[in-house]
């Protein structure tokens, strides 16, 4: 990409949830601290003891599950997606069509901020591929590719 591109950020919950249409408890991302468009985004999830699943995962070792952090990589890089294509407000869903890759280096546990970083690998008008990397403290925790599709949500 020629140029310097502008970033954006941060962007609270209330813009979050403008770009993306999760809702409390498939909410996963409680802010965007910067969005390049086109690009990138940081975002953040602030994990705590009060989360649904960590009743039963595990009792007496809380440990995110891998799935939802890889859920939460997936709605940054919507929220980039929707972004970048100016389609925020406008009903658009970004689905997963693929995720590849998947690795999961160090436990998610109640009380840290997983640092959610996403971008485009690539970029078509309904189908963008990209990479994703959770760290806590700069240390990474998992990291993945995946591919997802852009559409109209289905008729009631």
């Amino acid at each position: 990409m020629d140029g310097e591109a502008t970033s954006i950020g941060p962007l609270d919950i209330t813009r979050v949830m403008a770009a993306i249409p999760h809702r409390y408890p498939m909410l996963l991302v409680d802010r965007v601290a910067e969005l390049i468009p086109d690009r990138s985004i940081t975002a953040i999830k602030a994990v705590t003891i009060n989360e649904g699943f960590f009743q039963g995962h595990f009792p007496g070792r809380p440990i995110m599950p891998g799935v939802l952090i890889v859920e939460a990589l997936a709605q940054a890089a919507g929220i980039l997606a929707v972004e970048s294509l100016g389609l925020a407000g406008s009903g658009k869903l970004v689905y997963f069509m693929s995720i590849d890759g998947v690795k999961f280096r160090k436990p998610v546990e109640p009380g840290v901020l997983l640092t959610l970083e996403a971008e485009f690998v690539q970029k078509r008008a309904r189908v963008c591929k990209f990479a994703g990397k959770a760290r806590i403290d700069g240390e990474l925790a998992a990291e993945c590719e995946f591919t997802a599709m852009i559409a109209d949500p289905p008729k009631a």
